[in-house]
């Protein structure tokens, strides 16, 4: 059975940019852009060699742990969502706006101030910095229309969700129908907001993901990434808010109707009833079976079971294994840990 990571991998000591997993806050973070354009100021003249060190690094320490499909590691961003906003016209990062996030917490955001577009390209040469350091297919991440949407704020559309997404939408698929043509195998949208926010998913959200994949060519493998909600920091109270448990089971049949290959899912932090599966008849699950905000390091034989129980439930040939999402929370020891039983179980099937 294949290995895939999801997005972000703990950043190596020399990298300047502190992403939300460093910060106090933890992911909860009332400022989760300030400071990063000064540091890249600051580091001006080798900021470029640091990053790209540092994403060779991470992608064959992926691979080396036993990753089939790695990803760049997100090395460049302060979060998977607003390093591609700074890319996109129409996002004032100079005008920030105070906003409740993900229904708990407040964050002073960046602003749309403008019809939203697509900048100039700037993932190709991430991921070909990424590619060049393995032979291994690298994944390259890109947010999602209704998670954008949900962690900017919005005079300019009025919060006009549809008009908004699918301005985001065509912009996104600029820069994705870019990173194909470049020759990326495989590319994940992330839409964690889709388990938070089911019936608006259902109504657009949806068909805001298949235009971010217009044109895209079926040699190109098309991923989206759907979690419940990262936690706050690591080894969190359980009361900490999550998606709904049944909003993978709202979701599945809507997103067989769409051009994605393959739908991820956190099984990890709270499994899933295993007769999900059996509603994704086309598209390929990648089954999130480690925990990316416990301490706690997972059982091969642990994994092994509950991968072989989910093999119950959907052809195996269309079942990867991974993490539930991201590994920042889990510095460099405990991630190398459980990456290496994440393979050794997926591996041994």
């Amino acid at each position: 059975m294949l290995t895939t990571t999801i997005g972000a991998y703990p950043k190596p000591d020399d990298v300047p940019i502190k992403d939300w997993f460093q910060k106090d806050g933890g992911t909860d973070d009332s400022e989760p852009t300030v400071g990063y354009a000064e540091t890249l100021e600051h580091h001006r003249g080798e900021i470029d060699d640091i990053l790209d060190r540092a994403t060779a690094e991470v992608v064959r320490e992926q691979v080396e742990l036993g990753i089939d499909i790695p990803t760049d590691g997100e090395v460049r961003r302060e979060n998977y969502i607003h390093y591609h906003c700074r890319h996109l016209k129409g996002v004032d990062f100079e005008t920030l706006t105070e906003k409740q996030m993900r229904g708990h917490y407040m964050a002073r955001l960046p602003t749309i101030t403008g019809p939203i577009s697509a900048g100039q390209a700037f993932l190709v040469r991430d991921w070909q910095v990424a590619q060049a350091a393995t032979k291994h297919p690298v994944k390259m991440t890109v947010p999602g229309p209704m998670t954008i949407g949900d962690s900017i704020a919005d005079p300019f559309y009025e919060n006009d969700a549809v008009t908004r997404g699918g301005a985001l939408a065509d912009a996104l698929n600029v820069e994705i129908r870019r990173l194909a043509e470049a020759g990326c195998p495989v590319i994940q949208v992330d839409e964690p907001v889709f388990a938070r926010k089911c019936d608006q998913a259902l109504a657009y959200g949806i068909e805001h993901l298949d235009r971010c994949f217009h044109k895209v060519p079926r040699t190109t493998e098309r991923v989206v990434h759907i979690c419940c909600g990262y936690p706050d920091k690591l080894d969190p109270d359980e009361s900490y808010p999550k998606a709904p448990k049944e909003a993978y089971f709202d979701l599945a049949t809507g997103l067989q109707d769409v051009a994605v290959d393959a739908v991820s899912i956190e099984d990890a932090h709270r499994p899933n009833d295993c007769s999900l599966l059996e509603r994704f008849t086309r598209t390929k699950v990648i089954l999130g079976v480690i925990a990316i905000a416990k301490s706690e390091i997972e059982e091969v034989e642990a994994v092994r079971a509950r991968l072989q129980k989910a093999c119950e439930h959907i052809d195996p040939h269309r079942l990867l294994a991974a993490p539930d999402c991201g590994l920042g929370f889990l510095g460099r020891d405990l991630t190398r840990r459980k990456l290496r039983v994440l393979a050794e179980a997926a591996h041994s099937l």
